[in-house]
């Protein structure tokens, strides 16, 4: 078996284990003010910086795919703050959060399904995407969407966490999960798909997105003790806080006091400050009687 055809087997592997999640994510990204403890703190500080990197410019029209609790939505309207933005997302329990917390004249936010947005074409002038693309479960009809809704010459931009090597809060998670359980690699968010280098800027390609660029956007986030970085854990939001929430007690001590170590050593209680790292991509929608030359899916 050549390389080619284990990366493809490990990809459908991995689409496979979190494709057979999906109902579930609902239950894993539930609760608006839960996940603004857990991964909250993170969108916040790297939302800015992917507005940047997507070049959205003020009185632009802006789709947020996967707005989640608005960190991306809020971060947009500082940047460009004459422009209409729309963010959607799958889970209710988000939307109103995000609406509670940054809905205006010129915000929307409404439930929605990525993979079948209500819009016109050619709507928006750059629609964006954070760190949700690798959790729809057909992320290549999403990006079809994203695509039609886009006017050509516009962008479409998207964000992927590291999982691998890149978001360390993450990454320290899984390493200790999988020391006391191998069994929970099936688990481990570096398994995702659209999460390693490259692997955007080949579906934006493989998609007919023009004058596409991919590149690595750094943040990190302070953690005030280990119980700042423990217990959002404990609070069922994302594959990691399900994961926990399936442990038994015994089993979530023995995780806790592992992740401890591995993160503070033997030394006291301390403030941590830790690193997260996205692959970000952005692209050119070409003119509509472009005729898009997509591989085999």
């Amino acid at each position: 078996m050549n390389t080619v055809q284990v990366a493809a087997i490990t990809g459908l592997m991995a689409v496979s284990v979190f494709s057979s999640r999906v109902d579930g994510q609902r239950g894993m990204f539930s609760a608006g003010d839960a996940y603004e403890r857990f991964m909250g703190r993170w969108s916040r500080e790297l939302a800015p910086v992917f507005v940047r990197f997507a070049g959205v410019r003020d009185g632009d029209a802006v789709l947020d795919v996967g707005a989640g609790t608005g960190a991306l939505t809020n971060a947009i309207a500082l940047a460009a703050p004459s422009s209409r933005i729309v963010g959607i997302d799958a889970a209710e329990a988000y939307v109103a959060f995000a609406q509670r917390r940054h809905g205006g004249d010129r915000i929307q936010f409404e439930v929605a399904d990525a993979q079948q947005l209500r819009f016109g074409d050619g709507t928006f002038d750059r629609t964006l995407s954070l760190l949700v693309l690798n959790f729809i479960p057909d992320p290549a009809r999403a990006l079809d969407e994203m695509m039609r809704v886009t006017r050509p010459g516009g962008a479409v931009a998207a964000a992927v966490w590291d999982y691998g090597e890149g978001m360390e809060m993450l990454r320290l998670f899984w390493d200790e999960a999988v020391a006391l359980n191998p069994a929970a690699d099936a688990r481990d968010e570096r398994h995702m798909p659209l999460s390693r280098r490259g692997e955007l800027a080949a579906l934006w390609r493989k998609h007919g997105l023009q004058n596409v660029s991919e590149e690595a956007l750094t943040i990190q986030t302070r953690f005030s003790s280990f119980d700042d970085y423990w217990t959002p854990f404990l609070e069922k939001q994302g594959p990691a806080g399900d994961y926990v929430a399936g442990l038994p007690a015994g089993d979530r001590e023995r995780l806790r006091l592992g992740l401890r170590r591995r993160v503070l050593g033997t030394g006291p209680d301390r403030a941590i400050t830790l690193h997260g790292r996205v692959w970000a991509v952005r692209g050119s929608v070409p003119q509509r009687d472009f005729v898009r030359q997509r591989g085999p899916s």
